[in-house]
């Protein structure tokens, strides 16, 4: 199976890469699943049901997300009535939403999707370490194909967790620092690893955000509106095969697709 993974979407042009640059990425690696990670896919700021729908429709299989998923009001009615829609396993419990999801469709072998946020410079949260733990050995008796995203800031913790892992998932990839790094490789066990996806938007621009506002915040410590910027769009991400009967990845190549200038 060829996994695409989609960085960090930021704002309107982030969707509108995915809307255009997920079909044509589909047909040309004939992809078994498409999972992005859309936490700032509203206004630069959380998810709503319409971003939700938007993604879906452009074929986006799985939605996963990070800290920023309860930054809309409605997070709470899409993470209910929404399965595909993922916020990070380690919230306690009785916190809506899920954290992983298993897709099951005929004539394919099953796929898991878990989420999990870090805690190292994070806000808090509950061991993402001793969680994964429990969740893949429950994921592992229906799927044997597993893909993580960990959205958490420091490296040595992303590192950490895939190592922990390896073997046991066919993929972490991490997000949240929009920075895509270029560490990806397979693990011995057979776990492909990236450290960070990077994110799929507006790069010519401070992490998606306009550029002028970020500098005066750092000039003068003085609060700013960050909106999101506009130009040089970019879907970033990874492609991964699997092996269908093992779940051992076979490959990771980093992927950072231009979106055609005056698309919608």
């Amino acid at each position: 199976m060829n996994i695409l993974f989609v960085g960090d979407i930021v704002g309107r042009p982030g969707r509108r890469a995915v809307r255009q640059l997920a079909p044509v990425l589909r047909h040309q690696h004939n992809l078994g699943l498409v999972v992005a990670n859309a936490e700032n896919s509203a206004g630069g700021s959380g998810i709503t049901a319409e971003t939700v729908s938007e993604l879906l429709e452009a074929g986006v299989d799985v939605i996963t997300t990070g800290d920023h998923v309860w930054d809309q009001k409605q997070v709470t009615e899409v993470l209910d009535r929404e399965p595909r829609v993922l916020r990070p396993l380690n919230y306690p419990a009785g916190v809506v939403g899920h954290g992983s999801f298993l897709l099951e469709r005929p004539g394919t072998p099953a796929v898991a999707v878990l989420n999990l946020q870090g805690r190292t410079f994070m806000p808090v949260s509950e061991n993402p370490f001793t969680m994964a733990q429990a969740e893949v050995a429950r994921l592992r008796e229906r799927a044997r194909i597993i893909v993580v995203d960990f959205h958490a800031e420091a490296t040595s913790e992303k590192i950490a967790m895939a190592r922990m892992l390896d073997g046991q998932v066919s993929v972490v990839i991490g997000t949240h620092t929009h920075v895509q790094t270029a560490d990806e490789q397979v693990f011995p066990g057979g776990t492909a690893f990236l450290c960070d996806a990077g994110f799929t938007g507006p790069h010519h621009s401070v992490l998606g955000r306009e550029i002028e506002p970020v500098i005066r915040r750092f000039l003068t410590n003085l609060p700013q509106r960050f909106e999101v910027a506009a130009e040089r769009v970019l879907l970033q991400g990874a492609l991964v095969t699997v092996d269908d009967e093992t779940g051992a990845a076979r490959s990771i190549q980093r992927i950072s697709e231009p979106m055609a200038a005056g698309t919608n």
